[in-house]
């Protein structure tokens, strides 16, 4: 009988079991795994998997800027070792970067075509609710890895960098570890913990570039989340500061540092920083570099939008990405070619070289006069190099369709207009505004790179990643008022870089409500609320139910009425429940015709809206709970629903 066949089944199995060798030690071994997984995990997995994705990144981001760093060294020692033969010097000069950027278009394109850009722009989309495929696979992690490497090979040419992409490759690679760690602890990851750990890898991917985790923690809250869960807030400060530290400690052991210290080398005067009067010009700064970003954001929301509507560059970036890159880049890397017009923008740089030079406390009289014999490129000439901002090439950048980040071109940018600006103070007060106390022109540049970027991002974090990334905490007052001044004026004008591009990718984003005139607080729902809604009442039958899913084949449930008559909402069921009740009462003459109420899972519908629920309570709701859809009823009965699109 049945009990007799199973237990002949298990005594083979035990046999089975038996046969393999040492049965008791392996047994023992497993209860002793079994023990330390229990005790391992009893302080809680989110530690193991934030440390883990902090010590992750820095390897990659250090091993990133060590190959960068090679690879843009073997382009100098070419262009170098080529001699004096002009021709041969422009070729080396233009095809290195030129090949560097089309296979990272050509290589990351091939595998999806998700990797180009930043990346911030969609992750920004994903944390409202809305699920992007692909963005957050694990291929799209190594073409954005590799696509980007020789982007930022190609150095100033190019001139971008890899702040954004790198939030994007933490967000991927946070994501590939949650699904490892599902599959260790054998426990669901629903979609608030995915979002949870979403948010913490976006700060250890600024920290990991800069090396500063406090910045990078509310940098990443300023610029991505517009709601920021308090319970996050811990896991963000853990695995930033497990990023920084390693990154830097990295640098202690591959002998490029004697200690952590910041990422950039400062040695601006601490016993008298700054003058209380020069606060003024620190504001005036602030003023200008949030108009020179109102400008520049106009111009590249345009250029992007042009690209995309012109009909032959439209047509390039359709069918033949790799020819637009070479196209541009060539372009890009003629104007800065060192002989021509390169001699006066500091072509030869490289991105960190740049800031060393521009936070330099000395003025470049000093400079002139100490050293004089440096000639043309050296100390004294340095005003020449940056007597031409070339923001035009920045922007016109951005249209490449590759791996690439924007704000470290920014941050530089904002840097030499701070360093012009810190000149021209030094020049009209050549023995300070207090006598014997002189002007700090550096001081300006770390302003200026925190104002231009916070204005172009629209956050005031970046007077703290100025600070930190500098080590100089004692400019923090000036360098937060020119950031506060900046932003100012550039969120009454314009909408922040991220922003744009999303306006210009046509991402379902919920957009903020920029109006807080009291006018806008009187639209109501009943205003731009969808009156015609789709439902299906619990006496619902065969028919009914397939007129509907024909009807919508895109929606993933329906509300549900108590009958056409009385259209109280009950609540919604799913598409899966409509298909199965089809499948299960096709038959109509073999079984008997069921109804919805009856024979379906009907899901409670835990939050309405009112036809006088204002706009900005609804557009907060969107938002804090990442809704796609709200249902809306007067005393009960369904009369519209409001979706993302009505409220965009």
């Amino acid at each position: 009988d049945r009990p007799e066949e199973e237990a002949a089944v298990e005594r083979v199995l035990v046999w089975e079991k038996s046969w393999r060798p040492c049965p008791k030690g392996r047994r023992r071994l497993q209860g002793c795994l079994a023990f330390v997984r229990r005790q391992l995990f009893r302080v809680g997995e989110d530690w193991y998997f934030l440390f883990a994705l902090g010590v992750l990144m820095a390897m990659i981001s250090f091993m990133t800027d060590l190959i960068v760093f090679r690879l843009y060294e073997a382009h100098r020692w070419l262009y170098q070792e080529i001699g004096d033969y002009a021709v041969l010097k422009y070729l080396s000069w233009t095809m290195y970067p030129v090949a560097l950027a089309a296979f990272s278009t050509g290589f990351s394109q091939s595998i999806t075509p998700h990797s180009a850009g930043s990346g911030i722009p969609e992750l920004k989309t994903i944390l409202t609710g809305v699920m992007l495929e692909d963005y957050l696979s694990i291929r799209n992690f190594g073409a954005k890895v590799v696509g980007l490497t020789c982007t930022l090979a190609c150095g100033s040419t190019v001139f971008l960098g890899k702040v954004g992409p790198y939030v994007h490759i933490s967000a991927m690679l946070a994501a590939y570890l949650g699904k490892m760690r599902t599959s260790v602890t054998k426990e669901y990851e629903d979609k608030f913990k995915q979002n949870e750990m979403l948010v913490a890898a976006q700060a250890v991917g600024v920290a990991t570039v800069f090396g500063a985790p406090i910045s990078g923690v509310l940098f990443s809250i300023e610029v991505m989340a517009s709601h920021f869960a308090v319970r996050d807030y811990w896991r963000g400060f853990f695995a930033a500061t497990c990023g920084a530290f390693m990154f830097r400690l990295l640098a202690v052991l591959n002998s490029e540092q004697e200690t952590i210290i910041a990422l950039f080398k400062t040695d601006l005067k601490l016993d008298f920083p700054f003058d209380l009067r020069e606060t003024f010009f620190f504001l005036a700064l602030g003023v200008v570099c949030g108009a020179v970003a109102c400008a520049y954001l106009f111009c590249q929301r345009w250029l992007l939008g042009y690209v995309k509507e012109n009909r032959v560059t439209a047509r390039l970036l359709r069918t033949d990405k790799p020819i637009y890159t070479v196209l541009v880049v060539l372009l890009l890397a003629s104007v800065t070619f060192p002989p021509g017009l390169g001699q006066f923008m500091a072509s030869q740089l490289t991105m960190k070289e740049y800031l060393v030079s521009l936070f330099d406390n000395r003025t470049w009289a000093e400079l002139a006069r100490a050293e004089p014999a440096r000639g043309p490129g050296g100390p004294g000439q340095l005003w020449q190099e940056w007597c031409h901002p070339s923001f035009w090439m920045l922007i016109l950048a951005t249209t490449l369709p590759l791996p690439a980040g924007y704000f470290m071109p920014i941050f530089v940018y904002g840097a030499a207009l701070g360093r012009l600006a810190g000149e021209t103070v030094a020049a009209l007060f050549p023995q300070g505004i207090t006598m014997g106390y002189p002007v700090v022109p550096g001081g300006y540049a770390l302003a200026g790179a925190a104002a231009f970027s916070g204005a172009v991002t629209h956050s005031v974090s970046t007077a703290l990643l100025a600070c930190e990334a500098s080590g100089q905490l004692a400019w923090a007052l000036p360098i937060t008022a020119a950031v506060l001044a900046a932003n100012g004026v550039a969120q009454k004008w314009q909408p922040s870089f991220y922003a744009g591009t999303i306006i210009v990718k046509r991402l379902p984003y919920l957009p903020p409500i920029r109006s807080r005139h009291m006018a806008s607080y009187r639209v109501l729902v009943e205003q731009f609320m969808s009156r015609r809604v789709l439902s299906l009442a619990k006496t619902a039958a065969f028919g009914e139910v397939l007129a509907a899913l024909t009807a919508d084949a895109d929606a993933a449930d329906f509300p549900v009425v108590e009958s056409a008559e009385l259209p109280t909402l009950v609540g919604t069921v799913s598409r899966t429940e409509l298909v199965a009740f089809l499948q299960s009462h096709g038959d109509a003459g073999e079984k008997p015709a069921g109804t919805v109420g009856d024979d379906c899972t009907i899901e409670p519908i835990m939050l309405q809206l009112s036809p006088w629920t204002s706009l900005h309570q609804t557009h907060h709701l969107f938002e804090l709970l990442k809704l796609q859809r709200l249902f809306v009823t007067r005393g009960g009965e369904l009369v519209g629903a409001v979706t993302r699109a009505e409220v965009r």
